[in-house]
């Protein structure tokens, strides 16, 4: 099975693709080890580099694919950004870029985000990008053009 790149709406990044038994596997450098390279990785890899590199988030705040119970039912978030105090502050929801970015995957987003309770909300395919801030009192979103840098969160 080869790996054909896709290009996204993102900065290109050098990462470190390696081929093992026809699998090609892409290194974490916030987990340090190899996943199997499947297009939501791709998607995940690129954004969480586009974070650190471009909008200043520190790697030791960003968890990846955490765990959470919604509804009695075990999901992951894929990535999850912390600020210095430990407290969520965002939830990022990574899909390949072939699944398009609607209100749907929207909701799913919004619904893990019901857990965690981040005041933003961010879901991305890659290609698309949405970026929400959440007045949870209100109950609503707003939606922004650009992600702000880690520091003016």
């Amino acid at each position: 099975m080869s790996f054909t790149p896709t290009a996204l709406n993102l900065p290109q990044y050098p990462f470190k693709i390696t081929l093992k038994d026809s699998r090609h596997f892409i290194f974490d450098e916030v987990r340090k080890k190899h996943l199997v390279l499947t297009p939501e990785e791709w998607v995940r890899q690129h954004f969480i580099q586009y974070l650190i590199l471009e909008k200043k988030f520190p790697r030791s705040l960003i968890q990846i694919e955490g765990g959470l119970n919604l509804n009695q039912l075990q999901k992951r978030t894929d990535i999850v950004i912390f600020n210095n105090l430990g407290q969520r502050i965002m939830v990022i929801e990574c899909k390949a870029p072939a699944v398009r970015i609607n209100q749907g995957v929207f909701d799913q987003a919004a619904r893990y985000n019901s857990v965690h309770k981040t005041k933003w909300l961010v879901v991305t395919n890659g290609l698309k990008h949405c970026y929400a801030q959440i007045d949870h009192t209100k109950e609503s979103f707003l939606f922004i053009e650009e992600l702000p840098f880690y520091a003016d969160l």
